[in-house]
């Protein structure tokens, strides 16, 4: 008799197991992500409208919604929820309170990844990135659908050291593009990484590289009478990423018109690392997400 009640035991503990394991995706994600190296902060954005967004990793960033109240949805791959962006609002951390999120330096790497459901326009989604104060205080910035440099309906990693736009152009022309583009009201997972050398884009866990092409809106200024020939993916940019002085902020930046670049959709989740990930380590992550 106690030999077959300690077979049901284990049998039910096995099984119970199983289940935790099927019925929480979204905590293998979360799991993975913590205990990766370089981590500095996870947002998934299961925080109700009205509260600031907590960080988890090395401190406890604290974004506050911008504009107006930010709906929260129930979709999303690391809590279930998302936060719904629209009507011209988003999240700032002002640069005073960036602490290690202020990444930057010659050779100093970086990764942004979010899961968002994108519903068109230009939009920024994370990162340091103001595009006027003081001529820009560009540094680092997860971008979709930048289509004035080839990045149309695509994810793109900007980089800058001086914070100021790519001479001779008007505006920064140093970003990645990826080759895949993004369908408008589906989740993805979206990602750049910046190793020092070059800047790669992610949709969906893939890096697809470009070859070199003709870069649109480049003809014309002194130097380049017929425009400027590059790959978009990997993008290369060995200057490294300045210390410019800009807030941290999700869903837009700093124009010379005020804030815009909004970001229209969801966004179930953003984490930031101060070094490069692997392809294989990007791959991963996609693997363990879970749409719900």
């Amino acid at each position: 008799m106690k030999r077959t009640k300690s077979i049901a035991c284990i049998a039910f503990l096995v099984v119970f197991s199983l289940f935790l394991g099927c019925a929480s995706p979204s905590n293998r994600l979360r799991n993975h992500l913590l205990q990766m190296e370089g981590l500095i902060a996870l947002w998934d954005f299961s925080e109700a409208a009205g509260n600031p967004r907590i960080a988890q990793g090395v401190a406890p960033f604290s974004l506050r919604e911008m504009g107006r109240l930010i709906e929260r949805v129930q979709e999303g791959p690391i809590s279930g929820y998302a936060a719904y962006l629209q009507d011209s609002a988003f999240f700032s951390l002002p640069h005073a309170e960036t602490g290690r999120l202020n990444i930057h330096g010659r050779g100093q790497g970086v990764t942004v990844m979010a899961w968002v459901n994108w519903e068109g326009n230009t939009g920024f989604v994370g990162g340091m990135w103001n595009e006027y104060t003081d001529g820009g205080r560009r540094q680092y910035g997860l971008f979709v659908h930048l289509p004035h440099y080839n990045g149309a309906d695509q994810v793109c990693g900007h980089i800058s050291y001086t914070g100021k736009p790519t001479p001779p152009f008007p505006y920064s022309s140093d970003y990645s593009a990826s080759k895949q583009t993004l369908a408008k009201g589906a989740w993805h997972f979206i990602a750049f990484t910046y190793d020092g050398t070059y800047i790669r884009s992610y949709l969906d866990g893939l890096f697809e590289a470009r070859e070199p092409e003709l870069i649109h809106n480049t003809s014309g200024f002194e130097g380049l009478p017929e425009g400027l020939v590059q790959s978009k993916n990997p993008y290369h940019f060995p200057d490294g990423m300045g210390d410019n002085g800009s807030d941290f902020t999700v869903g837009a930046v700093v124009l010379s018109r005020g804030m815009g670049n909004f970001f229209k959709g969801k966004i179930g989740g953003l984490a930031v690392f101060d070094r490069s990930l692997s392809d294989d380590e990007i791959l991963k992550i996609n693997r363990l997400t879970v749409f719900n």
